[in-house]
């Protein structure tokens, strides 16, 4: 399973016991375990996003053309990443920003490729209130039709042939509530529950 930089490398902090994963890292490591206390620190142990962070027994290390293999070769079951955008088809833009400044597309492309299962993992609306859930996309897409899942603070949302399905919400939210602040329309399960807070 692959941890995309921002709110996805959380998860490796919050895996419970007896659930056995294996984190890969792009920037080439296998076996990434959870944040590091300040005694386990080591500046030379990084995730893709430059975080420190420990190894479970068995970790390996390897070169990026090796990670690379890995993700292409289809040998990712999972890959979690961030978005600035999904539509209702499941397309994704996390990329690019017209007009902004990047430092590269990353290994977003490959990962959405080559892993069997993409969530995405970001928060519900823009910073000025706007949604992120869309019709359709209005950014450079990273992806067609490649998200599986989407989960935010508010909700967690099964992609399909048929659109964007509500299976899960937030403890004092109820549907109209996340509606409302997804432009989308969402089709809400007939098995709604309440999201499990970890």
């Amino acid at each position: 399973m692959n941890l995309g930089i921002g709110l996805p490398t959380m998860i490796a902090g919050y895996i419970p016991a007896g659930i056995d994963v294996m984190f890969q890292s792009e920037n080439g490591m296998l076996g990434v375990g959870g944040p590091p206390t300040d005694e386990q620190e080591d500046p030379d142990l990084i995730n893709a996003g430059k975080q420190t962070v420990t190894e479970i027994p068995g970790s390996s290390f390897f070169g990026s053309d090796v990670s690379f293999a890995m993700i292409r070769g289809g040998h990712m079951d999972m890959s979690v990443l961030g978005a600035m955008q999904v539509d209702e088809k499941g397309d994704l833009a996390n990329w690019t920003i017209p007009g902004k400044m990047v430092k590269g597309m990353g290994g977003a492309m490959d990962l959405v490729a080559g892993a069997r299962r993409v969530i995405v993992a970001m928060e519900h609306q823009t910073k000025d209130g706007e949604p992120r859930i869309l019709k359709k996309c209005t950014l450079p897409l990273t992806g067609q039709s490649v998200v599986h899942d989407i989960v935010t603070e508010l909700c967690w949302i099964h992609v399909t042939r048929e659109g964007l399905v509500l299976t899960e919400i937030a403890e004092g939210l109820d549907a109209a509530e996340v509606q409302a602040r997804t432009e989308a329309r969402l089709i809400v399960s007939p098995a709604l529950r309440a999201m499990t807070v970890v």
